[in-house]
């Protein structure tokens, strides 16, 4: 999830010599002809705007939950949550095994809905179960997100933290060489090349970090009591009072869940990769697969950080924990493996959201506009310019973000503020038929106003709200003024319209009669539910 406490806004982060030898610049090396590869590979086979758009609707389970892992651990997420480990504790490691229930949630519930009903886009969903200025109203508030926060932070992010590993590295430079390579083979080839891609990139993410994980446990010589005995109090409690300012436990249960579920069901960003699925089955294997990989950040990049309070006592910046890991302990070879899974992070998070982006302007605005379907040689040829042109406009404006006051400020204002009364709408339209278009327009419109206002408000020093405060008040006092409005402003929708557009029991069973235990969904998505549970009960 993005919302956490970024550690790159800190002070600038001195120099590390950190050497590279000719085996580690050949590992990177390796990663980017494969990249080149893939994307060649995938282009060839691209032919139409949904082979573009959606991959065709053919992934299997292992790619969709692969990819949904890979696209969201951003280079800021592998050093920011190894910092945070550092410098508060495991705290923040909420924001990762909270998606995992999150995704159970919505295999359950929304993503089966989204598949049956063959829609491309997320607002697309809005049109049907509401109107077609819904649809437009949210398509263009994620294409925003999508282009100003998603690329444009994923590329300033990624640069700051290459600067760490690279001090003369040219800030501005590298970001258009990062946009460069990630909207070409976005544009070529896609999403299935951005999946297939993020498949890759995600199994470099997990043994790169694995393999640090394991190197400096092995400092302790693997023994529990040995790396915890000298962390400060209540450092790996994920639970923390009221008092706390990074995540206080009110917090954690209203606000978390609140921001996790845009972006784990709503937001196109991630969900593309749910609507290519071929078939709801592999949705939600998919899906559940990676709710499951969401458990891994806090052991195999939280806890090194944690431990390193005891092994590395003097670091002044959390920024550095991360690369300094990787200077004292990384054998030859594995330091290239890890700096290539952080091009990885940086990669599959840019190519995501300029795919995305790309899908909603074609699919929400430019066919609706030319009152027809697009062919699929348009569909491929308006995709291809849409994603290039975003990845300009990001490239240009990801140098702009060091003006705000930090980059966490800078995400958290945006998502907090413009995403909660939009989980609200989607919320109690899906579960309560009733309401209706009318209703949902206006106390959409009404949430963002009053968000609006109290951002002022809360910049202009007035008062203060911790963010995750604000994401809970404005969810809840949409969803009152939904209901509100859909009573007052017109007539309940016709049976017809919302039946199988809201939730049904019928999608809690699954699609074979009697599926194997192992192949049963219901106790694939237990077995994450439990493992989530035993990791809070651990971690308490």
């Amino acid at each position: 999830m993005p919302l956490r406490r970024d550690s790159t806004e800190s002070e600038p982060i001195p120099d590390l010599d950190i050497q590279l030898t000719g085996l580690d610049l050949g590992v990177i090396a390796a990663y980017f002809a494969a990249i080149v590869v893939i994307g060649v590979v995938v282009a060839r086979r691209t032919r139409s705007g949904e082979d573009l758009f959606l991959a065709g609707r053919s992934l299997a389970w292992g790619a969709v939950g692969l990819s949904l892992f890979a696209s969201n651990i951003s280079s800021s997420t592998l050093v920011g949550l190894t910092g945070d480990a550092y410098r508060t504790g495991l705290a923040p490691s909420a924001y990762e095994w909270m998606a995992g229930l999150l995704l159970l949630f919505g295999a359950f519930t929304f993503f089966p809905f989204f598949l049956r009903s063959g829609i491309s886009t997320i607002p697309e969903f809005l049109e049907r179960r509401f109107n077609v200025a819904l649809r437009k109203y949210f398509s263009a508030i994620t294409i925003f997100l999508s282009v100003i926060v998603d690329t444009a932070a994923g590329l300033y992010a990624g640069s700051l933290v290459a600067q760490v590993f690279i001090p003369d590295l040219n800030l501005s430079v590298f970001i258009v060489a990062l946009a460069l390579i990630g909207g070409i083979y976005t544009a070529a080839g896609g999403l299935a090349a951005v999946v297939y891609t993020d498949v890759m990139q995600a199994v470099i993410l997990l043994v790169g970090t694995a393999a640090l994980a394991i190197i400096t446990f092995a400092q302790f010589d693997f023994s529990w009591a040995a790396a915890t005995q000298a962390l400060p109090e209540n450092h790996l409690s994920i639970v923390q009072p009221v008092s706390d300012d990074v995540l206080p436990w009110p917090g954690l249960i209203l606000g978390v869940p609140v921001l996790g579920f845009y972006y784990w069901i709503l937001n196109q960003y991630i969900v593309q990769r749910v609507l290519g699925a071929r078939d709801i089955t592999h949705a939600r294997r998919g899906a559940i697969l990676a709710g499951l990989l969401k458990l891994t950040p806090l052991f195999i990049m939280m806890l090194p950080g944690a431990f390193a309070v005891t092994l590395l006592p003097d670091i002044a910046s959390p920024d550095k924990v991360f690369p300094a890991l990787v200077q004292e302990y990384l054998p030859i070879g594995l330091t290239g493996l890890v700096l290539a899974g952080l091009l990885s992070a940086i990669l599959s998070s840019v190519d995501s959201a300029l795919n995305s982006a790309s899908t909603l302007l074609v699919l929400d605005f430019l066919e609706p506009a030319r009152g027809k379907k697009l062919t699929p040689r348009e569909g491929r040829r308006f995709g291809t310019l849409a994603t290039l042109g975003f990845m300009v406009v990001a490239a240009v404006w990801a140098p702009m973000i060091q003006n705000f006051p930090g980059l966490f400020s800078y995400i958290q204002s945006m998502f907090a503020y413009i995403v909660s009364p939009v989980v609200a709408i989607f919320l109690c339209g899906f579960f309560w038929p009733r309401g209706n278009g009318r209703g949902a327009l206006a106390a959409l419109i009404t949430g963002h106003v009053i968000a609006a206002a109290t951002f002022v408000l809360i910049r202009l020093d007035l008062f203060a709200l911790h963010f995750l405060y604000v994401a809970s008040l404005l969810f809840l006092f949409t969803g009152a003024l939904f209901f509100g409005y859909s009573l007052v402003l017109g007539p309940a929708p016709a049976r017809t319209q919302v039946d199988d557009l809201t939730f049904s029991h019928r999608d809690l069973t699954p699609a074979l009669e009697h599926p194997p235990w192992y192949a049963d969904f219901r106790y694939q998505a237990a077995l994450v539910a439990a493992l989530t549970a035993l990791t809070l009960i651990v971690f308490w």
